[in-house]
């Protein structure tokens, strides 16, 4: 008899095999693998007293705790389907995904409550609004319904092809769109992740990464899977991160290349000491080689670059290590580090096409756009056929990003293809620049941007934030690029910020900088 893929099955594994294993830490709070799942088959029973069942939506705006965490088992194993929302979006934004979903439960957590509490009168089809934590009149209180629940529910039959979650993308430029992941698709990334990530029985996994964001990169089930821990962490910051990695041992995290770069650029007192042997999975843009540089020779990390969309569950490639790297200079082996990769076992097919559909040479320099098909590809995006057909019509998902393929197999992005400069006729990958410029000794962070120029239609724009306590002057930042890149990839303009414009996620919105000067916060 088969049985149907699911992330619920690796729950009843480890809750058969490792019952009194730790299963989270979440402040003060520990719990066993058996603690963890009686509290939520409890909260199970709950929702179906709310009248929730099998294809209904439940909506979760909160950061990384325990009760964010509990979802992801006591919503699909009754059936339903987790809504999990970007904390940090606009009341506007809330307000469309749950009226868009169609969400009748919304868990909103203590930080979040007052934000909620402004639009409720504005989600018609909500039929209970929760507080995870910090209850207040008018809120329905986890706990205390957690309490009072029996850990009694009706578990209906579930198929691989159900939807487990709806994931809306950030919506930078337009609505945001849900992105429909089915139980299949969750299940196969988790054993990707297992097969290529190997996180082992026991280990212990600090959540820096928002679980929010395409369900945690599925950590939320692989670290289950393997019978690890789940250290829970609310709001990043690097003191309180190296703190955990000593006191909790923390051997597992992943991070955008945002949080790698405040962990490898923390001053001395703030980072203290650095125990080695940490494995980092980093997505969301090329980390710079510098960065990985310090953090596997300085730090003794262990740093695995992944890319991948919400619409792919998300991985569909894995830049993993072979022997024949291991005796090349420091330098150049970041620099193969910083590739895409290729396809995990588990991902399906993926190809760099051309302009007709065929893929392109594997020599390195023909860009194409990465397809895939298979396993992790989403269901479709959530009442909204048109965008599904525009982006899988022809059986291919089209991620949008520009690439080439180099002899090896190894896929390396160029850019988004909206950001490709062009700029007298010539094509230039803002990417291929920002690596250069985070090579620059005073640089931490680099964006490129084509803005309007009168003689070359556009030319590139460096954005910049410099190193705390160093220093450099637009000459030396241009000068710099064009001492390793042809002249006319180099920027013809530098502004200084203090910051750059990102998601919660940490993915620079160029669309931000190419607002103007005006869009950030110095020169």
């Amino acid at each position: 008899m088969e049985i149907p893929l699911t992330p619920l099955e690796f729950a009843r594994r480890t809750r058969r095999l490792h019952p009194d294993r730790e299963a989270v830490v979440d402040g003060q709070l520990r719990w066993t693998y058996e603690q963890f799942f009686d509290r939520c088959d409890r909260w199970s029973a709950a929702l179906e007293g709310m009248g929730v069942g099998k294809g209904d939506r439940v909506a979760y705006i909160a950061p990384n705790t325990h009760g964010q965490l509990e979802s992801f088992y006591a919503v699909p194993q009754l059936g339903a389907v987790l809504v999990p929302i970007n904390y940090r979006l606009s009341a506007e934004d809330i307000v469309y995904i749950v009226n868009h979903s169609g969400s009748t439960v919304v868990c909103v957590h203590a930080d979040q409550l007052d934000v909620v509490d402004q639009v409720r009168d504005r989600m018609p089809e909500v039929e209970h609004f929760v507080a995870l934590e910090g209850a207040r009149a008018d809120w329905e209180d986890y706990e205390a319904l957690l309490a009072r629940a029996s850990s009694e529910f009706t578990r209906p039959a579930i198929a691989e092809t159900d939807l487990l979650s709806i994931n809306y993308t950030s919506g930078t430029t337009a609505r945001p769109k849900g992105v429909m992941i089915t139980h299949r698709n969750a299940y196969l990334n988790v054993v990707g992740t297992l097969l290529h990530l190997r996180i082992g029985l026991g280990e212990r996994y600090l959540w820096t990464l928002p679980m929010f964001h395409a369900n945690g990169w599925t950590y939320t089930w692989t670290v289950t899977a393997a019978a690890a821990t789940h250290v829970c962490l609310r709001a990043v910051d690097p003191a309180r991160v190296f703190e955990l990695i000593r006191t909790e041992g923390v051997s597992w995290l992943c991070a955008a290349p945002t949080v790698l770069i405040a962990l490898a650029h923390a001053a001395p007192e703030v980072r203290g000491s650095v125990p080695p042997g940490v494995h980092v999975v980093t997505a969301g843009a090329s980390p710079a080689a510098a960065t990985l540089e310090r953090l596997e020779q300085e730090f003794g990390w262990e740093v695995t670059h992944v890319y991948g969309l919400t619409e792919t569950t998300p991985f569909i490639t894995v830049c993993e290590p072979r022997a024949e790297h291991e005796g090349l200079p420091a330098q150049q082996r970041s620099i193969l580090k910083a590739r895409q990769g290729i396809e995990l076992i588990t991902s399906g097919e993926l190809k760099v096409a051309g302009d007709h559909g065929s893929e392109v040479p594997w020599d390195g320099a023909t860009v194409g756009e990465i397809v895939v098909r298979g396993n992790v590809v989403m269901q479709g995006y959530f009442r909204d056929p048109e965008a599904t057909e525009q982006v899988m019509g022809d059986g291919w998902f089209h991620t949008g990003d520009a690439a080439v393929t180099h002899p090896d197999g190894y896929v390396e992005i160029r850019d988004r293809i909206k950001d490709v400069i062009i700029s007298g006729g010539e094509n230039i990958s803002s990417i291929e620049v920002e690596g250069v410029l985070l090579r620059h000794p005073a640089v931490q962070e680099a964006a490129i941007v084509g803005l309007p120029h009168e003689k070359w239609g556009e030319t590139p724009h460096a954005f910049i934030v410099l190193q705390a306590g160093d220093s450099a002057t637009a000459d030396d930042i241009i000068s710099f690029t064009r001492q390793h890149l042809a002249h006319f990839k180099a920027p013809t303009a530098v502004s200084f910020v203090d910051e750059l414009p990102k998601t919660a996620t940490g993915k620079i919105q160029k669309y931000v900088l190419r607002g103007g000067t005006s869009a950030v916060s110095r020169q």
